[in-house]
């Protein structure tokens, strides 16, 4: 097929295929709505979950003169969502800053990745299959992500750090898993910098009456009548004043309903609910870690799947979820079991909990659920990472925006004292944090290892002979040795060599010391799977057709399509999914309401 793109970066197939889908939303809109009068409807739409999908929805509705109310069961402070905690990292083909970085990247090369790391095999090709949207929802997002997205997130003041990062690097095939090319763009101000924008524009319409926030509104069941959605109803909780992340009183003090033509879920994922991970975790990922820490707030339960699917919206690919393996228990929580995930360079050694060396793609930065098979093929719930002081001040880096002050605050001095020394954020968890090992000799490190676990499970001897067969291989530029060559690999790209990656050198070199050995655990974070939708977020049934008045986006909705990113993550595409998906669903909805 040909996806040529014109001058504003934006195929002509698919403009017209999405513009097909909305005008298709408002068509089936007006036969299908039941004829309220306006005097019982309480507003022209309802949006479900005040998270980035929800304001992006919003802001759209807003814009083409909707009245929406925005309902949330947490209060004002957490506005925004995962969202507002989140890196800022965003998902770009072929941007300035790729090619300041000397970066050649294509929609080719970009769609070529998606494809080989989404693995799309449950009916493709098959209107009612479970991978037929997530498919279209893909290519539409790659295309994207490689025209308009970067210029309209530009256009509303969004700017990003110049050094673009390099996850999932995969470590296969060419047309396998992973990022041929580096395309992780960490946002100026990181997740609240994303979200700012749209917070701004959905506020500006509050004060223009045309959004009205319905803060500790928790909404159990979607109203149907003669198979429409036509509003929402449930408890409204006691007032909260508890801060941005920490749980919240679900004391309830009333009830709720609300009327509306058109209904749009945007509620998030299931991280926080333990249960239904378990419930959902697919064999092919080995038995569910006994322990994990959590990496969303406790908010983010999953409640409007099963409320969504009752009125009649589908579920598909549940069994699909991305949970991150070096999560660190946080010293200073927010919320429950609050995890945080080290995002990593190259160089750290990876063992499993008995001492065993990861090999390909078991790497650092290079295949996440790969890794999270192997670990828990292992028959226990956490690795290590043993590395090295001068390894973890180039190249640690922690997720969130609040472990990331220089880049959230906008700190350019701070930012530049990277440089010289390690960030304080990373020291205050070698210092602080449970999973810690500090030591100037390894055998005083592995005595240290066994002592936070309790089992002994580690043999000195043993861990010495595999960090000192590694170490060999650095003295020449050629080895054959595969996570060496990927450091070697990394140093060839500048962005890593600056920021990312750390000169190579023998882990047991005590000038690059001291040793330090984390223990890494699972972190729950997102959803793949949801609840289908075409491309204009209408919520599809079991039949593949659409539930009147019923759209979703964002993570509810597997970040469109019930599935866009398939079985795996390039990363760097949650926020973005967000970000279109509720563009989407804002903007066809809102056709779909038109008069």
């Amino acid at each position: 097929m040909d996806y040529a793109v014109d001058a504003a970066g934006v195929s002509r197939r698919r403009a017209l295929t999405v513009a097909g889908g909305v005008v298709a939303g408002a068509t089936l809109a007006a036969q299908a709505f039941p004829a309220f009068g306006a005097e019982s409807q309480d507003a022209d739409a309802i949006v479900v979950g005040h998270g980035l999908a929800g304001l992006v929805a919003t802001a759209e509705l807003a814009a083409a003169g909707r009245k929406v109310l925005l309902l949330d069961q947490e209060p004002e402070a957490s506005i925004g969502g995962q969202a507002f905690w989140s890196f800022g990292g965003l998902f770009f083909v072929n941007s300035d800053e790729q090619r300041l970085m000397g970066v050649k990247d294509t929609y080719d090369l970009a769609w070529q990745d998606w494809q080989g790391t989404a693995g799309f095999d449950r009916g493709v090709d098959d209107p009612t299959g479970q991978d037929y949207w997530a498919y279209q929802w893909a290519k539409a997002y790659v295309e994207f992500a490689s025209g308009e997205k970067r210029s309209w997130l530009s256009g509303l003041g969004v700017q990003w750090f110049p050094i673009v990062g390099w996850a999932e690097r995969g470590g296969g095939l060419a047309t396998g898993h992973g990022n041929s090319v580096p395309r992780f763009h960490v946002t100026w101000g990181t997740g609240p910098a994303v979200v700012e924008p749209f917070e701004k524009k959905v506020r500006a319409a509050v004060d223009a009456n045309k959004v009205t926030f319905k803060f500790r509104h928790r909404v159990d069941e979607l109203v149907t009548t003669g198979g429409v959605v036509t509003g929402v109803r449930g408890a409204v909780l006691e007032a909260s004043g508890a801060a941005r992340g920490t749980p919240s009183s679900r004391t309830v003090v009333g009830d709720f309903e609300l009327r509306a033509p058109v209904v749009v879920v945007t509620s998030g994922g299931i991280g926080a609910n333990h249960d239904l991970v378990r419930q959902n975790w697919p064999a092919r990922m080995g038995t569910p870690p006994k322990f994990m820490v959590t990496g969303v707030p406790a908010h983010v339960d999953g409640r409007m799947l099963a409320i969504t699917e009752k009125a009649g919206g589908r579920i598909v690919n549940p069994d699909r979820m991305w949970h991150y393996t070096e999560g660190l228990r946080n010293y200073a929580p927010i919320w429950p079991n609050h995890g945080i995930r080290i995002l990593p360079g190259p160089s750290s050694m990876w063992f499993d909990a008995k001492g065993k060396r990861f090999t390909t793609p078991d790497i650092p930065g290079y295949d996440t659920l790969h890794t999270l098979k192997t670990i828990t093929d292992s028959g226990y719930d956490y690795s290590w990472f043993v590395t090295t002081q001068k390894i973890i001040a180039k190249e640690f880096a922690l997720s969130g925006s609040e472990q990331n002050p220089d880049l959230t605050n906008k700190n350019v001095w701070q930012l530049l004292s990277r440089i010289w020394q390690t960030p304080e954020p990373i020291e205050k968890f070698k210092n602080k944090g449970a999973d810690f090992v500090v030591a100037t000799t390894l055998t005083d490190l592995v005595a240290g290892m066994n002592k936070l676990t309790g089992d002994n499970l580690i043999e000195l001897a043993d861990l010495k002979r595999q960090i000192e067969a590694r170490d060999r291989e650095i003295d020449n530029s050629y080895t054959k040795d595969v996570q060496v060559m990927g450091i070697r690999n990394a140093l060839n790209y500048t962005g890593d060599s600056l920021s990312r990656t750390a000169a190579i050198h023998r882990i047991l070199d005590s000038s690059a010391g001291p040793l330090i050995a984390v223990r890494l655990n699972v972190l729950t974070r997102k959803t793949l799977g949801g609840l289908q939708t075409d491309l204009s977020g209408r919520v599809l049934n079991a039949a593949g057709n659409p539930v009147p008045g019923l759209y979703a986006a964002g993570e509810v909705a597997g970040f469109g399509g019930g599935g866009v990113h398939g079985y795996r993550s390039l990363e760097g595409t949650f926020l973005g999914g967000c970000l279109f998906s509720g563009r989407q669903a804002g903007r066809a909805a809102a056709a779909a309401t038109a008069t």
